[in-house]
């Protein structure tokens, strides 16, 4: 039988090397043990999980009651505390024994027979003193004091609060470390009675579904165990993909016979979304970079049966001359640093920096410089990042339409009416965790000038 709490030290001690993700890891893990019961691939998940997320937290508590401070320790010593303390403070049904004799053992079975007296030591001593441990003060150093209380950054509360304020930094802080239902598409080309007899199938499998409020076609799911096993996905019916997502389709005003380009389109929801919306009439090429990606890509739309998808390699930052002025819509989703997403990719906020940053806005302005050309006299241009930085977004659309015949234009006319406001009637909506109830995300819509 396997033991999960070494499964969890393996992923653990895996992303550390800093050569995959955490959410590509945990993922392959949940494959490979597939067999596990559910209450089992849960527990993998949310420690794992919880453990990267509050990682600054988790250290700070540790360095009270160690001797050794968190950096130094061993590899192998430093995350079986941090496993070991995020069950003491964020998994209530675990006992505090339980903890403290699994993480004894298991430095006794990776031979640190020498630390499990320091092992013993820390836990216990925390789980004996948790209602003293002090945390930093709000009024002395606020950013040192968010940051250790929600595990962000400092670098990234100070970021948001220049560039958002307090109060919204704060709450974004606070959205990231929720946990938030799977966003679903079920396809709109579906009658509203057969898109209500898929959810049903949910909820007799044990999800919690419901509608979406702003989008007909949006589900919001609790308690989804694999999302391929989920009634529908296998036939074509349901996508992945967050609502702020679909909102980028949703906003393009697609017709029948359009052709839609996307540049960066893996791992293919809104060239999916773009499909849907023309009926099975005219076309959208989906590209990206690699082959992987565009395999990826390959998969979708064979799985969703979306013939009217030609899937490209191509990098963005080339220009292709055989596609200028033809693209009724295009999409430039870019890369980005991701700051949106950062409560399901949990550990990219470790690596976040200026210089990062700074590297990002300059590949976005290399692709956007090569790609608005592809967009036809009067056609139209999706700008859209999965971020929350203003260096990427408002600043980038402003850059764009000094720099080339592209206009804004209002989002209004398009959008659920919860979303409907000044910002959105100048052609840009910057969503916000702990504002609205999705990812954050950004999106602009410019028109070419021309006809």
């Amino acid at each position: 039988m396997e033991n999960t709490r070494e499964i969890i030290l393996d992923c653990l001690s895996e992303m550390e090397k800093g050569s995959v993700f955490c959410n590509v890891l945990i993922r392959q893990v949940l494959g490979k043990y597939d067999y596990l019961p559910p209450q089992e691939k849960a527990f993998i998940k949310r420690v794992t999980e919880g453990t990267v997320e509050r990682r600054i937290e988790l250290d700070y508590i540790i360095d009270q009651f160690s001797s050794v401070p968190v950096p130094k320790m061993k590899p192998f010593i430093r995350q079986l505390l941090r496993m070991s303390v995020y069950q003491l403070f964020y998994m209530d049904a675990v006992p505090d024994s339980a903890v403290c004799n699994e993480a004894v053992r298991l430095a006794q079975k990776r031979h640190f027979q020498s630390l499990k007296g320091f092992v013993n030591g820390v836990l216990r001593n925390i789980a004996r003193n948790r209602e003293k441990i002090t945390y930093p003060d709000r009024e002395k150093d606020w950013a040192r004091a968010l940051s250790v209380r929600y595990s962000m950054p400092e670098f990234l509360v100070k970021l948001w609060e220049k560039d958002y304020g307090r109060e919204r930094a704060e709450g974004m802080c606070r959205a990231l470390l929720e946990v938030r239902p799977v966003s679903l598409r079920i396809s709109e080309e579906l009658s509203p009675e057969r898109q209500e007899e898929i959810a049903a199938a949910w909820r007799k499998k044990g999800l919690q579904c419901e509608r979406h409020p702003w989008l007909p076609y949006a589900w919001r799911c609790r308690n989804v165990d694999g999302v391929q096993r989920l009634p529908g996905f296998a036939e074509g019916y349901v996508t992945v993909q967050d609502v702020s997502s679909m909102l980028v389709t949703q906003c393009a005003g697609i017709k029948p016979g359009d052709f839609v380009l996307d540049v960066c389109a893996a791992p293919g929801g809104k060239s999916l979304h773009a499909s849907c919306k023309l009926r099975g009439s005219g076309q959208v090429e989906a590209r990206d970079v690699s082959e992987e990606k565009a395999s990826l890509l390959r998969e979708n739309t064979e799985r969703t049966k979306a013939a009217n998808v030609r899937v490209k390699v191509h990098d963005a930052r080339v220009f292709d001359s055989g596609m200028e002025g033809k693209a009724d819509v295009l999409y430039l989703d870019l890369p980005c640093s991701g700051l949106g997403i950062l409560g399901k990719k949990r550990d990219i906020k470790y690596h976040v920096s200026g210089e990062s940053l700074a590297s990002l806005v300059g590949l976005q302005r290399e692709i956007i410089e090569t790609c608005w050309r592809y967009v036809k006299p009067g056609g139209i241009l999706l700008y859209s990042t999965c971020t929350v930085h203003r260096a990427e977004n408002e600043e980038q659309v402003e850059w764009m339409c000094e720099s080339f015949p592209l206009v804004p234009e209002s989002l209004n006319p398009y959008l659920p009416e919860a979303l409907i406001c000044d910002e959105a009637g100048r052609g840009m909506l910057q969503l916000v965790p702990g504002v609205h109830d999705c990812d954050g995300f950004f999106l602009a819509r410019l028109r070419r000038e021309g006809s």
